[in-house]
């Protein structure tokens, strides 16, 4: 039975978004119910792409940058589907995904969410299954202690650890790249938290979703590619400090205004360290890749926005 919507919120990531739709034309169709795209005033030629190649695909002309959350409930809104299956516009879908994942859905009336097993563009496994913040974790990312001790889970930090990602399995927090969620469960939890235009609503989400009592999976049978950066990379510092103004949020929401202060000072700490341990880097003659040096702008870029309130 045809019962999953698709839904693809899109910014300027044109070419990416038409291998996404091939993928699900090609490996979807006897699940797919629909498939939405919410086009955020892109400029690139994304949605006259999508109306020219893809007529059957509702299409919906933002007009403006809804950010994700509120694209993703405006096309919730309207979709039909029992299912919603909220895809990044840079993922692949890789055949069977779709069914294996709806299939589970159908067969656990308890659970709320699923993700597949996801892979990034260089062939290597992405660490889409995490755990809900708290300031022990929070600690471990700022001081770098889940690079240092890759191999202490006690200092893990937000991230699973790989080999976690090898069996189904419940979890806390599914990465927001792409989720299957069940209509009945969005009806009861609500759509996605409003005031995150980007990131941290997929980790909002799955809060309310566990603390509703829907089980959140993780299910590795089920695969999909996911590049990254489709959008963030058309303004990369932008999106990071949008990351910060996310998590302060997030940290208001759920822990009050001491929560959002503490998460406040290990930004700092996050940044500042870093940026001087890159400063020393270069004063020794390291860290002169292009890579390096977009670390060393975005730290100084997020210390003077945590410090100023000034962005880019």
């Amino acid at each position: 039975m045809k019962s999953v919507s698709v839904i693809i919120v899109s910014w300027n990531a044109r070419e990416y978004l038409r291998n996404c739709l091939h993928s699900i034309n090609q490996t979807g169709t006897s699940c797919v119910q629909e498939v939405i795209v919410v086009d955020n005033a892109s400029k690139d030629g994304s949605p006259e792409m999508v109306a020219e190649e893809f007529p059957d695909v509702a299409l919906i002309r933002a007009g403006e940058n809804l950010g994700f959350a509120r694209a993703n409930n405006l096309a919730m809104k309207q979709a039909k589907g029992s299912m919603f299956a909220l895809v990044n516009s840079d993922v692949i879908i890789h055949p069977g995904c779709l069914e294996t994942l709806a299939a589970f859905l159908d067969q656990h009336n308890n659970v709320g969410l699923v993700g597949p097993r996801v892979i990034g563009g260089d062939g290597n496994l992405q660490l889409t299954c995490r755990r809900i913040p708290n300031v022990w974790n929070t600690v471990c990312r700022a001081l770098a202690l889940d690079r240092i001790f890759p191999h202490w889970q006690i200092f893990s930090g937000f991230e699973m650890p790989q080999r976690n990602h090898a069996r189904c399995a419940e979890v806390e927090v599914l990465s927001g790249c792409f989720c299957v969620a069940r209509k009945k469960a969005v009806d009861e939890v609500g759509g996605m938290d409003e005031q995150f235009f980007f990131y941290a609503e997929d980790i909002d989400w799955c809060k309310r979703f566990r603390d509703a009592g829907w089980k959140l999976m993780f299910i590795p049978e089920a695969v999909a590619t996911h590049f990254g950066g489709a959008s963030t990379s058309n303004a990369p510092l932008r999106f990071s400090i949008e990351i910060h103004r996310a998590n302060l949020k997030y940290w208001q929401k759920h822990h009050g205004t001491v929560g959002q202060i503490i998460y406040y000072l290990l930004a700092m700490a996050h940044h500042g360290l870093r940026l001087v341990a890159r400063v020393l880097k270069r004063t020794l003659g390291l860290g002169g890749s292009l890579e390096s040096k977009h670390k060393l702008k975005e730290d100084v870029v997020c210390l003077r926005w945590l410090l100023t309130g000034k962005g880019i």
